[in-house]
């Protein structure tokens, strides 16, 4: 039996990620004369920055400053994201899992200052009852750390919930976590090599979580 639904932040409710390799893009671009690709982005998706800035170092070595990229990306990107809206169905969703009495937890690699900004921003913060984000594990995703700590706050088993994700990072550390996945991607990871989902949407108005829970029951 579902008791709860377990919903990634970035790239899943709001298009953050979209948006960060646009800045990304357009910033190298501009200060460099680079053209960064889609697929050394992605492997960051979800996850640190960490691939991202070792591959840039090794590209365009003393030439980067790291500070300035950082500021200006980030600039642009909150440029970016000002007026957007959460991605399509995931109210719909919420108020579902609300009406049905689950418990809804964000488990994201993102920090706590960084969701609850743009949930609130979203009017969607006070659907959730649980927030664990990076500042409560010691290793973010691909690891299963996040998801874990949900559980156990949860106090609840992993066929007892769901996990909704965007990324192939989140969906691993899910999997290592046992618990049953649903990947809905974004424009960003839509190309990614998925394997061992439950399901995979193009959107959260493909399904209504009804019919996702009554499919989990059937497998």
């Amino acid at each position: 039996m579902i008791k709860a639904v377990i919903f990634d932040f970035d790239g899943l409710i709001l298009d953050t990620e979209t948006a960060w390799f646009n800045a990304y893009k357009e910033v190298l671009k501009e200060q460099y004369q680079f053209e960064l690709p889609l697929d050394v982005f992605v492997k960051c998706v979800g996850s640190s920055d960490t691939a991202l800035y070792s591959f840039l170092e090794k590209k365009l070595g003393n030439h980067l400053d790291v500070n300035m990229l950082r500021k200006q990306t980030g600039e642009l990107h909150t440029r970016l994201i000002k007026e957007a809206k959460a991605r399509e169905g995931v109210e719909e969703y919420l108020e579902d899992a609300r009406k049905k009495g689950l418990t809804i937890a964000l488990a994201t690699s993102s920090t706590n200052k960084w969701v609850t900004a743009h949930l609130n921003n979203l009017n969607l913060a006070s659907y959730f009852d649980y927030f664990i984000t990076q500042d409560m594990v010691e290793h973010i995703k691909p690891a299963p750390d996040l998801f874990l700590k949900t559980l156990e706050i949860l106090k609840l088993k992993p066929h007892e919930a769901i996990v909704f994700e965007d990324s192939l990072n989140g969906l691993i550390a899910a999997l290592e976590a046992k618990i049953p996945t649903v990947v809905i991607p974004n424009p960003v990871t839509a190309s990614l090599p998925f394997e061992n989902y439950h399901l995979k949407l193009t959107s959260m108005a493909d399904m209504s979580l009804q019919e996702i829970i009554e499919s989990l029951n059937k497998s």
